[in-house]
């Protein structure tokens, strides 16, 4: 990763990662940082069939990757700086708190949080015990916020 400050922003299929994706775009661009998008894709369970275990793998990658596209293309618009993206795959909790960890540029981990409802397991995990020993700042957005709003506290 780069030694400019990055804003790292977990992306899923959920509204609220895109409010967070938004929240770290405009943010990023008002103090001169990056942002880069990270999806995590869980490891398939093992099969007795290793070329369906494998097509099956590939295929998450690739949703995750397609996914990952079309929202670096949406933050460009935005304020026309495209955010690098990246694919773990593992444990989603544990390789993010590995990649925190391994890349000390990254400012702020950036999560989305649920309109209504409990919190997600990546927010429960970092803003639980993992939350006085982030190597960064942990930035929880609320998933309700609207466009606007945005705008005005970014």
């Amino acid at each position: 990763m780069d030694a400019a400050a990055t804003y790292l922003v977990v992306i899923d299929d959920s509204p609220e990662s895109r409010v967070a994706m938004r929240f770290a775009v405009l943010r990023a661009a008002h103090v001169g940082a990056d942002v880069r998008l990270v999806s995590v894709v869980r490891p398939t369970e093992f099969m007795h069939f290793g070329a369906v275990q494998s097509m099956m793998a590939a295929e998450a990658r690739a949703d995750a990757e397609a996914l990952l596209t079309q929202l670096a293309g949406e933050a460009e618009a935005m304020e026309g700086a495209r955010p690098s993206v990246l694919v773990l795959e593992g444990d989603p909790s544990a390789v993010i708190l590995a990649h925190v960890k391994d890349n000390p540029g990254v400012r702020a981990l950036v999560l989305g949080t649920a309109s209504r409802g409990t919190p997600g397991p990546l927010v429960c995990f970092f803003a639980g015990e993992r939350a006085g020993s982030l190597p960064c700042i942990l930035m929880l957005v609320p998933g309700s916020l609207d466009p606007d709003r945005l705008v005005t506290i970014a």
